[in-house]
């Protein structure tokens, strides 16, 4: 992908670099989020006067950090994860590890979750079903109205 707001130095060395703007864009956030991020140590660019200049490394821990909400996983959690690997005793190995133990934790939430949905959803049909049957009763046209089930 072409950056045209790379500076000269950035072009000169062959990293690549990108603004807030273009991460905002690249990744269909806000700024403000994208700071808020920053904020709670999460993303940590370098500065050029007012301007922040992400690097490769912010921009994959904004991905896994959009990843890991979408996923469910709180701000704390990624931080979490983010500071195993960093960390010279655990590294990626502890980081997976502990990945894995969150996702079974989500797994059970989320099935968890969907069996309350499932079980609403029925006792929502039955009570649809009683509705449009007395409905029936009342207007002398039997069942009325379509079923959505």
């Amino acid at each position: 992908m072409i950056n045209l707001h790379q500076d000269v130095s950035t072009i000169a060395t062959g990293g690549e670099t990108w603004g807030i703007a273009d991460l905002a864009a690249d990744f269909e956030t806000t700024a403000r989020a994208i700071r808020f991020y920053e904020a709670e140590g999460l993303l940590s660019p370098r500065r050029e006067g007012q301007r922040r200049i992400y690097g490769r490394r912010d921009r994959t821990r904004l991905r896994l950090i959009l990843r890991g909400k979408r996923l469910g996983f709180s701000l704390a959690e990624i931080r979490e994860i983010f500071g195993l690997y960093e960390d010279a005793e655990t590294g990626e190995a502890g980081q997976l590890s502990l990945l894995l133990g969150r996702i079974a934790e989500r797994r059970a939430a989320l099935d968890s979750k969907r069996r309350d949905l499932e079980a609403a959803l029925a006792e929502l049909d039955e009570v649809e079903q009683g509705c449009r049957r007395r409905l029936g009763e009342l207007t002398g046209t039997g069942a009325a109205g379509k079923e959505t089930s």
